[in-house]
């Protein structure tokens, strides 16, 4: 068995890729960071990525899929699941091994795999444009913390951008520990560190001194409209699952 180790890019991934095809190197397993292991039998081989190795598996892959299905492979990679590593590498193995285009052979269970990935990341996306909600700042920068359980920051950016293009706005991953920012021009990926400071949802809450009011307001309206006698918790939380509650306005 070797294990492949790569730095979790999907530059990392293709290089990873491209080490197994040159060395022929089976049976394998990818894992991201650091690894250390006693297994007996098991060779760790650390990944260097490498973007002329990575460039030229790509070119292989866009001759083997189309547009939409190498867009559809780099956002199940980004999105950062949990053991799933193995199973996109699986994937790219079967594209290179096919002689045809797989992106429909749904009775493989790699590209099964991916659809399914791909679903809940969808899913997670529509969650977080429906659920951010922005909080203006002192410096008129409107902000919003987000814990999404994947990696949708970056698929994100056109739908904000689009609807907010008139504001200064930031959205920051608390979980992935980087944010996204809108300048009225561009956007951009910021890390910010909080060391020392508390929870990133602590050091950001600088609210301006009408943010309370705007808050006050919208917590009205959503008791406003809400009809006691139609409440109905199951299908409320199955539309807005209580992991989402604690970055919502109208539920502090």
């Amino acid at each position: 068995m070797y294990t492949l180790v790569y730095d979790g890019t999907f530059e990392g991934l293709l290089t990873a890729v491209f080490e197994i095809y040159e060395r022929k190197l089976e049976p394998v397993k990818l894992l991201k960071g650091r690894w250390q292991s006693s297994a007996l039998f098991e060779e760790v081989i650390p990944v260097v990525k490498d973007e002329v190795r990575a460039s030229r598996v790509l070119r292989g892959l866009r001759k083997k899929l189309s547009a939409a299905g190498v867009q559809r492979l780099y956002i199940a990679h980004m999105a950062d699941i949990a053991d799933e590593d193995c199973n996109v590498l699986g994937f790219i193995r079967y594209v290179f091994n096919s002689e045809q285009n797989i992106e429909e052979d749904y009775g493989n269970r790699y590209v099964m795999r991916l659809s399914e990935i791909l679903k809940m990341v969808r899913c997670e996306k529509h969650r977080m444009e429906a659920f951010v909600r922005f909080r203006k700042l002192n410096d008129g920068t409107f902000y919003a913390g987000i814990e999404p359980d994947f990696n949708v920051l970056p698929l994100l950016i056109k739908h904000f951008k689009s609807r907010y293009a008139d504001q200064q706005w930031m959205i920051y991953d608390i979980k992935r520990n980087y944010g996204l920012y809108y300048d009225l021009h561009d956007t951009q990926f910021i890390e910010m560190d909080f060391a020392g400071s508390g929870k990133p949802s602590d050091v950001i809450a600088a609210y301006s001194e009408d943010e309370g009011i705007y808050q006050n307001l919208w917590k009205n309206y959503f008791s406003s409209v809400n009809i006691a006698s139609r409440k109905n918790t199951k299908l409320h939380v199955r539309h807005i699952p209580k992991r989402y509650w604690k970055h919502l306005t109208e539920k502090f």
